[in-house]
């Protein structure tokens, strides 16, 4: 059940997206990585409460998966990051690992303001190899 529910929240992630690049990803050496971010009162309120995430239209949900780019597998990463506003403020990002079947999935919450923009800087490690993301988004509050 919970892992139907999570196949589903990511597929309404997609649809939910403000307009952007068509797909969020970066290649980084041997890892796709592909990302999203969303306001959580996006969710519904059972995806919510099947993830603890609170909904509320000033925070927001990162969601992050790395693939190894030749087989396309889920990887089990160690991740942490920060946001960084235009105003310079820099918060930092606590991510959790969510395993739903073969995918694994990284996620961090984020209070915002209306229109705010944000820099962030993720930094993915697994044994000798590090990348590091870097993407902007701007919120919306509803």
């Amino acid at each position: 059940m919970r892992r139907g529910i999570f196949a589903t929240f990511i597929a309404l992630l997609t649809l939910v997206q403000t307009p952007v690049k068509a797909e969020q990803y970066e290649t980084l050496g041997d890892w796709d990585v592909h990302y999203i971010v969303i306001n959580t009162s996006f969710l519904s309120p059972e995806i919510a409460r099947a993830y603890g995430l609170q909904r509320s239209q000033f925070q927001g949900l990162v969601n992050i998966s790395v693939l190894d780019k030749d087989s396309h597998k889920a990887q089990s990463v160690s991740m942490m990051g920060d946001a960084t506003n235009l105003l310079g403020t820099k918060k930092k990002l606590t991510f959790r690992e969510v395993k739903d079947g073969d995918a694994i999935y990284y996620l961090a919450v984020l209070p915002f303001r209306d229109q705010e923009q944000y820099r962030f800087n993720i930094n993915i490690s697994h044994g000798n190899q590090q990348q590091t993301l870097k993407f902007k988004h701007k919120f919306y509050s509803e």
